[in-house]
């Protein structure tokens, strides 16, 4: 069952690997990866190659090309084998409940500097991220946790809106490691991110759990608060618009009840 199953995986995504393949580019590097063998051992053209084994064949490879090729062959191996898995299977997408405001380039600051009293959590992500992809489900449940009046949660795609990945400073650079960035906004100013960033502009290795997100960013701490605002804000609500006298009973009723004590 486990070598089924990705083979079935690959199968069914096989139209879309040959529309992928199918382009220039990598049918020119496919051709370069492949002109060294092919010139070793085409006859009349290897006979007129250098060769260092001793029985002088030039058209069969010596010890360091073997040594060099099979090097090169797991170097290829190492390196691609995790694309090839994303690439035929993909991590599913969470679809789950989650009380996230999703932003644009062109909402995000209207939306922090609206009220000052309110905290802002937003993620800095890009869907073609794994990391974002597996985080995805952590910061729905914090949100339908921690959600109120005065603590919010947001989300942006700086993959799809490049000026707000420059303004706010989170690189989509695979290499940076600044994917997913989670940044606390508070009065529509930045107060901390995780991960952090040192001077040459690399992430600061930083794991996203629950755990260690409740305990970085107070969350704890900053709901009680946001509950206490709510609820001084509903109680200013109250006094500037007190609740209606009750109604007086009509003058039917009055009437009626008058006539049955004279009876």
């Amino acid at each position: 069952m486990a070598l089924l199953t990705p083979l079935l995986a690959f199968l069914y995504h096989l139209p879309q690997v040959y529309k992928w393949l199918l382009k220039p580019y990598y049918i020119a590097s496919l051709f370069m990866s492949l002109a060294f063998l092919a010139i070793r051992k085409t006859p009349g053209v290897c006979d007129h190659l250098a060769t260092q084994r001793e029985d002088g064949n030039s058209c069969d490879f010596d010890w360091r090309e073997v040594e060099i090729l099979m090097f090169l062959s797991a170097i290829v191996m190492m390196k691609n084998r995790r694309a090839m898995l994303l690439m035929t299977c993909k991590p599913p997408i969470y679809m789950g409940p989650e009380y996230i405001k999703y932003f644009s380039d062109k909402t995000i600051d209207d939306e922090l500097d609206k009220d000052n009293r309110v905290t802002w959590i937003v993620e800095f992500f890009a869907n073609w991220s794994p990391e974002c992809q597996s985080f995805a489900s952590v910061y729905a449940d914090l949100s339908l946790k921690y959600n109120c009046a005065g603590l919010k949660f947001g989300k942006v795609d700086i993959g799809r809106y490049g000026e707000v990945s420059k303004k706010y400073k989170v690189s989509t650079s695979p290499l940076s490691k600044q994917l997913p960035s989670l940044v606390l906004f508070q009065g529509g100013k930045e107060v901390m991110r995780r991960p952090q960033v040192d001077k040459k502009g690399r992430a600061v290795s930083w794991s996203f759990t629950e755990e260690n997100i409740i305990r970085e960013f107070n969350l704890n701490e900053l709901y009680q608060k946001s509950k206490k605002l709510s609820k001084k804000e509903d109680k200013a609500n109250l006094s500037k618009f007190p609740p209606l006298p009750e109604e007086e009973e009509p003058e039917q009723n009055k009437e009626e009840s008058e006539s049955k004590k004279d009876k």
